[in-house]
Formats: structure tokens, sequence, C-alpha cells
């Protein structure tokens, strides 16, 4: 996925541009090797050899939300509740934003097949709190659930959320029942909201498609969530790509940044950043604030153990001195400064 006019960004000296189509598809901010066929073929055999505990041998939790939390805004300004891989509600400045909401047994097409859930989601869709926003960053499984997005689509508390994607998406979102006036698509460096909340797209290095072949017709996006008082990044999904330091000098600082490090393996390693992946993207992005792990602990979606990315990022953040956070699935929790949180919930 190579594309001339990323190479001439990165000799203009910028890397933060919208976004470029060569034969409808949509291009990575610079070369960028996503797996295919060839891919598929050179990981099968090291499932089948595979000993990682990729699922928990005990089920996690049991996971539960007191909705009543939410009657009473966060006195810090910045409250997340983490469902699980990138599920995630923010609450910030007076704005709830709800992160690609997968309540749905399977990251998969299918019911009956595909990453099946390590818990139950903890809290009920229907007993969300009224949602300013819903945010899909791109079209995958894991961060875009049909019958999640369908049963939200039909709540009364929804009538007036708006959701906010990357272009393209927005034609899934409608097939699944949400209404085209209440859809936002976003290319790379657009915005939405006002002074009191603000929404920027920006790139990440990834792709798209809900099958093989439909890849990279819609757009993968990271963004940022600022509002009055805190200012968060949502990395969403990406490999490492030295616009996290544009972003991070144009766009930060950040309390609280978001970044993804589970599903990695050296033969995605263009499109996962996994636990060192991570740390060194937060450091890119100014190394403010707090780094909070996301895209781990729900789903098996590569070939390491399903505890190996949090393990390994807490020994690596240990010896930089990074201030992780880290909440338990389902527990609104505030954010308070640099004040470093790990509920260890995974041991």
């Amino acid at each position: 996925m190579e594309s001339i006019e990323a190479t001439e960004a990165e000799r203009s000296g910028t890397l933060l541009r919208r976004a470029v189509q060569q034969r409808r598809r949509f291009m990575n901010p610079l070369p960028t090797t996503v797996g295919g066929w060839e891919t598929m073929r050179k990981a099968l055999p090291l499932y089948f050899i595979n000993k990682e505990e990729k699922y928990p041998r005990t089920p996690p939790g049991p996971f539960h939300t007191d909705p009543a939390i939410y009657s009473s805004p966060p006195a810090s300004g910045l409250r997340i509740t983490w469902m699980g891989h990138s599920s995630t509600l923010v609450e910030i400045d007076g704005k709830r934003i709800l992160l690609d909401p997968v309540w749905d047994q399977r990251a998969s097409p299918f019911r009956w097949a595909g990453p099946r859930r390590f818990f139950p989601a903890p809290l009920k869709l229907d007993q969300l709190p009224k949602l300013d926003v819903v945010l899909i960053s791109h079209d995958h499984y894991d961060h875009l659930g049909e019958s999640t997005i369908r049963k939200l689509a039909c709540l009364n508390t929804m009538r007036e959320t708006e959701w906010v994607t990357s272009l393209g998406v927005g034609a899934i979102l409608e097939e699944y029942g949400v209404k085209r006036r209440r859809i936002t698509e976003l290319d790379w460096t657009e915005r939405c909201g006002d002074a009191s909340m603000e929404i920027i797209a920006l790139p990440s290095r990834h792709f798209s498609g809900r099958s093989l072949f439909n890849r990279c017709e819609t757009l993968w996006s990271s963004f940022v969530l600022k509002g009055a008082g805190r200012n968060v990044y949502f990395g969403a999904d990406s490999g490492w790509w030295s616009g996290f330091a544009e972003i991070g000098a144009e766009y930060g600082p950040f309390d609280l940044t978001m970044l993804e490090i589970g599903a990695f393996h050296e033969l995605w390693s263009d499109i996962h950043l996994g636990p060192a992946g991570a740390v060194q993207a937060f450091e890119a992005l100014g190394g403010n604030g707090l780094l909070m792990p996301i895209h781990w602990g729900l789903f098996d979606l590569a070939l390491h153990g399903w505890k190996q990315p949090i393990e390994r990022l807490c020994e690596i953040a240990a010896e930089k001195q990074i201030p992780l956070w880290i909440p338990a699935p389902g527990m609104p929790t505030e954010v308070v400064g640099r004040t470093p949180l790990s509920s260890q919930w995974w041991r």
C-alpha cells in the first residue's frame, strides 16, 4: 500500500495530511505491508504448534458497572470506563463519548465462529447513560460490532446522539440503523464539534475491510478528543510511524494516551504496535500524562498468550518509568494528574 503522495509528504516534512486514494482504495501515510494470503500461509502453521494460553483457563470477572455512578459528573473532568479491548466510555468536560463499541459475543462476521469474548460486557447497552457521541475509528469487527450498532440505534436515549467516524464507514452505520443525518465522516486532519468539545481525526497506520475482498475501501483513523480543559488521544489501531511525533507536537500534550498493545506479531508489525511499540509511540507523542493500554484482554486475535501484552507492557514501563493507567473492566475511574493506576485484574 505505497503511495507517491505519502512519500512526497515525508519529503516536505509533514505526514499529517488528508487521506489519499488510489484505485478507490485509501493509502497509509507511508509504505505499509498489510497481511494477505501470504501472511496467512506463514501464520497458519504457527497456530498449530502454539502452546500459549490464548484463552483464559478461568473466565475473568465477573465485572459489573453500577450505572448510578453516571448520575454525577467526574470531579476531575475526565472519567473512563473501559469495557474491554478498545470499547471505552469517555466522560470528558461534561461530554460522554463511546469509543468503538463492541458488545457482540464474537469479533466476527459469524455468530457461530470467530474470536469469542473472554467475559461478558460489564454493562448492558440499555444501561448506558445518555451519550453525546459514538465514535467509530474503523470498520473491523473488533471495533464495529453489528449487533451492538443495531441495538444502540434503536434506543430512545440515542435519538440525539451524534455518530462520528472515518470516511466511508457511515454507509455501514446507516445499514445497521443509524440515521444518516446523525453521522459525520471525517478525513484525516478534519474536525467536528466546538470549543467545548472537538473531535479531530488523524492518520494511523492500519487498514480496513470487513472481508478479504473490500480492504481499504473505507478509511481508518486515530482521534484527538479535546475538551475545554482535558485532552485525550485515542490511537485506535496503528503500527509504529514517525507521525506520532507530529501529532504530539501539534495536538498535545495529552492527559491520557490510549494505545493498542494486543494482536501483535512480527508478521503484521506494520499495522499493530504491541507493548514495545506503544511505549515508543507514547514517548514520541510527548510522554505527557498517562499511558492507557487498549486493544487487549477480550478477544484472541493473535498468536501470543492473552496476558502477554499487558505483562510485557508493565515490564517495559517499569524500566522506563512511564506511568500506566490500567483500570479494571467496567470500573468508572477518574484520571487525576499523572497518578498511575494498575488494577492487575488479569492476575
